[in-house]
Parts: structure tokens; C-alpha cells; sequence
């Protein structure tokens, strides 16, 4: 990418310096009114230092665009590994506070997908526009008074696009949309009332919230002590009646359980006092045949639009906790 950058350094800092002032007059902290959340939101705006405020405009953006957008304008150079600082750090305070948009284009996109964009909300846009303006001190009163139906509006129409899902105790949570949680749906509204009727739902895994239900002292009681480092399986389920805790992963393109991942399982649930039942969850045999080489022995495959039926992988036992996987002292009383 060529280098248009424009104007002297005192410019290229004044401007930033201006940004910093806006998110000041929105109420953000430190952490925000810094360089990065100053140049984050001139490449948000599309504001490059020949343009006015006047002129700022509100493209879709990704993360590394941004990062772009800020080098190729204003001189500064940001490493690829900092993609999750301009994230955490300016991108994510900035959605929260309903100033950013995130995946417009596309609500039912994952939020940890690599084509998340986001996107300046109209009001805002308007504010910014009239910065260095006599307007500007009136339109700030007048966004700061509307500000909390602003965001009200925007949190509905994001609830909207969340995904309900019944609980087999008749409880009703929302996941995100997109990416894997489609299928997880399914798992825990077919795959639970036909195979573990009147389980326990004990972890939910969401792409925007990985903790988002998360019954952690059930499962201590269990013997499993799980923290965010880790790799979860998407959904844990706990069969009480039979004493199996229930490994789900639903897989759309990451991989399912195989030879490694049931060893990685095995070893985080090494403690677990209930059988373990590794599953792979699938919407379709189409997407099951992506990866049928890769399936472990001694797991189990439910595919979802035939909800009826399980692939069982060895024919040793159906549904249930091999001998190396039962809880210590049920396994000193097994024939291996």
C-alpha cells in the first residue's frame, strides 16, 4: 500500500489531538483518550488530515483495515499482534457505548469472525461532523440527551438478532447469532430431550460471551474447576440419572473430536466424578463427510437434521463412558 500521508507532523498531531477531545466530551476514560483511541476513530470516520470534520464519513472497517488505514495516513505504524489491543483497548468501548456498530452489513455474523466490521452509528456521524463548528457545543448537549435511547435502540435491535434457546427445564436464554450457535441450538433443544431427557444443562459456549451460562459450582461439585485459558467444549451437559457428563463440540468449521482433542478432553476433565461421553455435533452429513476421517473411537456423532439417530464410532457401547473415563472409584470395579 502506497504512503498518502499529508500535511506536517504538527497537523497530523493536531488532528489526532481533536479526536482525543471528542471521545473527552463523550465521557471516556484515559484508556481511550489516548493516540490509539484518537487515530481508531479518525480511521473510523474515514478522516484523513486534508479533510475537514465536515467531511467525515463512516465506511465498514475492519480491525486490520483500521490498522491500515491509520499507517498509511498518519505515519503510525501498529504491529499485526496488536490487532487485540486496538480491539479490546478503543474498538470494544467504542460499540459499548453506541458509537460503533458492529457487523451492520450482517448481525448474524459471529463476532469472532475475521470478516467482523464496524461502523460509525448515524447520530454519532452527525456529531462528528459538526466539531470545529459554532454547532458543535448544541449538537453535544443534544446527542448527550438522546444518548441513552440511542443505545436503547441500538441494544434492541442487537437482542433481536439473538438466537432463543429453551432449556430442558422451560428457562429461555439468548445466544449470539452466526457461526456455530445455530447448531448448538439444536443440541440443546433435539439432542438433549431425545438422548438425555431431563439433563443438566451445565455450560453454554457463545463466541461473544464464553461464559455467557456457566453453572461453575455445579461442576466443581463434579470435580471440574474450568477458567477462560482453556479450551471448552461448547456445551456440557450433565446426565445425572446415568452420572455421564456429556463433551459436546458443534462443529461448522473447526474440528471435531479427534484422537487429540478426546486426549485434551480427557485431561481436563481428569478429575470429573461422572463417566465422560465425547460428541460431535453436526448439521448435516454434508458437513459431517468434511471430516469423517478425523473422528476419534470411542466417540459419538449426532447430526442434526436426522436428530433421531447417533453414529456411534466403536461397537463396544452405545451413549456411554468407556472404562478409562469413569470416575476413579467406579473404574477400580471395572473390567478393562
Amino acid at each position: 500500500m502506497g504512503n498518502n500521508i499529508q500535511g506536517n507532523n504538527t497537523e497530523l498531531q493536531n488532528k489526532n489531538k481533536e479526536a482525543i477531545e471528542i471521545l473527552k466530551s463523550l465521557g471516556f476514560g484515559p484508556r481511550q483518550c489516548n493516540e490509539l483511541g484518537g487515530y481508531v476513530l479518525l480511521a473510523l470516520l474515514d478522516l484523513h488530515p486534508a479533510k475537514t470534520w465536515k467531511e467525515c464519513s463512516n465506511p465498514l472497517r475492519g480491525i486490520t483495515p483500521i490498522i491500515e488505514y491509520i499507517h498509511q495516513y498518519y505515519g503510525v505504524r501498529y504491529a499485526p499482534n496488536t490487532r487485540e489491543t486496538v480491539r479490546d483497548e478503543a474498538v470494544k468501548h467504542f460499540v459499548e457505548a453506541g458509537i460503533l456498530l458492529r457487523n451492520p452489513d450482517n448481525p448474524s455474523r459471529p463476532t469472532n469472525s475475521g470478516k467482523t466490521v464496524y461502523q460509525v452509528e448515524e447520530n454519532a456521524l452527525e456529531l462528528f461532523r459538526s466539531f470545529s463548528t459554532a454547532m458543535w457545543p448544541r449538537k453535544l448537549k443534544q446527542y448527550q440527551a438522546k444518548h441513552s435511547k440511542i443505545l436503547a435502540e441500538i441494544n434492541r435491535k442487537r437482542e433481536m438478532s439473538r438466537i432463543p434457546v429453551l432449556l430442558p427445564n422451560n428457562e429461555t436464554i439468548t445466544i449470539s447469532p452466526g457461526g456455530q450457535n445455530p447448531l448448538i441450538k439444536k443440541i440443546i433443544e433435539d439432542f438433549c430431550s431425545r438422548f438425555t431427557p431431563g439433563a443438566f444443562i451445565v455450560y453454554i459456549g457463545d463466541a461473544e460471551n464464553k461464559f455467557l451460562f456457566f453453572k461453575s459450582e455445579y461442576l466443581e461439585k463434579l470435580g471440574v474447576v474450568l477458567e477462560s485459558s482453556m479450551k471448552i467444549p461448547d456445551v456440557i451437559v450433565h446426565d445425572f440419572q446415568k452420572n455421564w457428563l456429556l463433551l459436546i463440540e458443534a462443529v461448522t468449521s473447526a474440528g471435531p473430536i479427534d484422537g487429540k482433542r478426546r486426549k485434551e478432553l480427557k485431561q481436563l476433565f481428569k478429575n470429573c466424578k461422572a463417566g465422560l461421553v465425547f460428541v460431535t455435533a453436526f448439521i448435516d452429513r454434508s458437513a459431517f463427510g468434511k471430516f469423517q476421517t478425523q473422528i476419534s473411537w470411542e466417540t459419538e456423532v449426532w447430526i442434526a437434521n436426522e436428530p433421531d439417530h447417533i453414529i456411534h464410532f466403536n461397537g463396544e457401547r452405545f451413549l456411554g463412558p468407556y472404562p478409562d473415563v469413569l470416575p476413579k472409584e467406579s473404574n477400580k470395579n471395572s473390567e478393562v
